[in-house]
């Protein structure tokens, strides 16, 4: 694995949450999602909104993993290493894939 693959996997990991969140009985948040009985368009802009939300907390969490961003006021250098000890850290590799995944590509 790599920046680019770990930022994809991700977001692949929101999307699937999202998505989860209109299908029965999958969660407590799909549940109250479900009983604001909100018309399609709502539900679709609340959909929106929490999918900015969550991208930019995503956002947040990889920058903070690569040590360019404060995460709970503290900010730190962390060390994250693939299966092949390859370091996804430090570099800052982590922080342009999340840019380009999470930013540029939603523009």
């Amino acid at each position: 694995m790599n920046a680019k693959t770990l930022v994809a996997s991700w977001i692949a990991e929101k999307q699937h949450y999202l998505q989860s969140l209109q299908a029965p009985r999958t969660s407590s948040a799909a549940a109250q999602l479900r009983a604001l009985a909100l018309s399609a368009e709502q539900q679709a802009q609340v959909l929106a909104l929490l999918d900015r939300a969550l991208s930019d907390q995503l956002y947040t969490l990889l920058l903070g993993l690569d040590g360019a961003a404060s995460v709970g006021g503290l900010q730190h250098d962390f060390a994250l290493y693939n299966e092949a000890g390859q370091a996804l850290t430090g570099s800052g590799e982590l922080e342009a894939e999340a840019y380009a995944q999470l930013h540029e590509a939603q523009a």
